[in-house]
């Protein structure tokens, strides 16, 4: 696993052991961030869920002003940390050793992007979607964006407006879904 581009571009990164954390392949990866490719710069982004941390590294690599990275694994969080130091990205970074649904609760923070990847066999992804998009919850700003990787045959729930699904990519088994805010008119 290898951050794609940008500043960091070709550092490998450090990965979980065991089965309990399934990294996006670099298939879904590449074809995520060419899909977000004009999104990145001078954003904001939340990786929840956060795994290696690999999403928002990429992130941070190409431009990102900062990440805030989320994941309730003391191991996963401890990695994330070592991968942003082997990537001197730490300085733009976050990390929370806690509960994705209790940071939700919690934070006063707005993001232009949100990478959600929560385990398949959880319900958690449509619950996470529910709770941005409720009304007066605004932790996406306008015109930001949700990426929600999930398995092929699941279909997510529509979200109300201002959000709306731009488009969902299928890798196979994996499927990634983007949902946009409507900008304030």
């Amino acid at each position: 696993m290898r951050v794609i581009t940008g500043t960091a571009r070709g550092r490998r990164l450090l990965e979980l052991v065991g089965q309990e954390t399934r990294p996006t392949t670099d298939r879904v990866k590449e074809g995520l961030f060419s899909a977000l490719q004009f999104e990145i710069e001078g954003a904001k982004v939340l990786d929840l869920f956060a795994g290696t941390g690999q999403l928002g590294i990429e992130c941070l690599s190409r431009g990102a002003v900062s990440a805030t990275f989320v994941d309730l694994r003391r191991d996963a969080a401890a990695l994330v940390k070592k991968n942003l130091e082997q990537t001197n990205l730490l300085d733009r970074a976050c990390v929370i050793c806690g509960d994705a649904r209790d940071f939700l609760t919690r934070t006063n923070e707005t993001f232009d992007l949100i990478f959600l990847d929560p385990p398949y066999a959880s319900d958690w992804l449509n619950e996470i979607l529910e709770r941005i998009a409720a009304p007066g919850f605004d932790i996406l700003r306008p015109c930001g964006i949700i990426a929600a990787e999930h398995p092929a045959e699941n279909v997510l729930p529509a979200l109300p407006p201002p959000y709306r699904l731009q488009r969902t990519y299928r890798y196979g088994r994996i499927a990634v879904s983007l949902f946009r805010r409507d900008g304030n008119d």
